[in-house]
């Protein structure tokens, strides 16, 4: 397995500037469509009723990385740093965009939902680049491949990291916010076609990127299958377990662990093609790949397990 990753790391995917700038564009379409969607009466509901918000906050921006590290160490022989550096990374990253659909189709608490997409997002201009800082430094100081050429090369700096979040997704929050605000028509005209649209656009990204390196992820399917669905797992059940263990009701339940296990992998893509951040010449492959992977396997899964809940009644969960 480990030699088999190692050439996955050592990949250099087709990706051109202008690719990037698409995908710039797509997070920003992408950001701009959540933040339509965010009212001042979601941090008046977090006040009132802070419980479910505070415990989904929290099984997204700490349990979530710490469970993520903790799953890379326990596999560390087994664990490439490009591989384990993509896995902290989607980890840092907020709850992405189709989860509040996701969870609605689970029966869950779609108020919830949205309350959560709109202050993880927010959250994420800080606690993204901190996450990965933390978890990174840490696995360079404490995991075994201190000397691997990419942890040695790459120097991570929140700051410069920060600088990219916030243009990624501060600018376009603030503009969809103040549209929100100000034109109330408008935005319940646009808000539904352009979550629609970008959702179909970011998938569409995602099968240009998967076509144009079809041999890559043909030779290493089998490996980050295995890798993104049990990440993916540990995200759901971190997020269910932890709303259960606090005693909230099944519908809340539902909404956490869907909001855990969704992320905004098209928001770590951006930052790992960004030569700002990861200079492009690092051995970039294995965190590119199971970036992009999960954003395919997050929603299969989202769609597979709110089938199921929707099936199950409450006093069942």
């Amino acid at each position: 397995m480990f030699e088999a990753l190692q050439k996955m790391d050592s990949t250099v995917l087709n990706f051109t500037d202008g690719g990037l700038f698409i995908l710039n564009i797509t997070i920003a379409i992408i950001m701009f469509g959540v933040a339509l969607e965010i009212k001042v009466s979601h941090f008046v509901d977090l006040l009132k009723r802070p419980k479910p918000v505070i415990v989904g906050v929290v099984s997204q921006f700490i349990l979530l990385p710490l469970a993520t590290f903790l799953l890379i160490m326990a596999f560390w022989k087994n664990m490439t740093v490009g591989v384990a550096m993509g896995m902290i990374l989607v980890a840092s990253c907020p709850g992405g965009n189709v989860s509040n659909f996701i969870s609605t189709l689970a029966k869950g608490n779609p108020a919830l939902s949205v309350s959560l997409t709109a202050i993880a997002t927010i959250s994420a201009i800080v606690m993204t680049p901190l996450n990965f800082y933390i978890l990174g430094s840490l696995y360079s100081q404490l995991g075994p491949w201190a000397d691997n050429a990419l942890l040695q090369e790459l120097k991570i700096d929140p700051v410069e990291m920060f600088k990219i979040v916030f243009i990624l997704l501060g600018v376009p929050i603030l503009v969809g916010m103040l549209t929100n605000h100000f034109l109330p028509r408008f935005t319940e005209k646009v808000k539904k076609p352009i979550r629609i649209f970008s959702v179909i656009f970011f998938i569409g990204m995602l099968a240009i990127l998967f076509a144009n390196n079809y041999d890559h992820f043909l030779k290493h399917i089998a490996w980050i299958l295995l890798i993104v669905l049990l990440h993916n797992a540990l995200a759901i059940s971190t997020g269910f377990s932890f709303a259960s263990a606090l005693k909230l009701n099944s519908q809340n339940r539902r909404t956490i662990a869907i909001e855990t296990g969704i992320q905004n992998s098209a928001l770590g893509l951006v930052l790992i093609f960004n030569p700002a951040i990861f200079p492009q010449h690092l051995a970039l492959g294995g965190m590119a790949i199971v970036t992009a992977w999960w954003g395919i396997w997050h929603i299969l899964a989202g769609l597979t397990i709110a089938t199921y809940w929707q099936r199950v009644p409450y006093k069942h969960l």
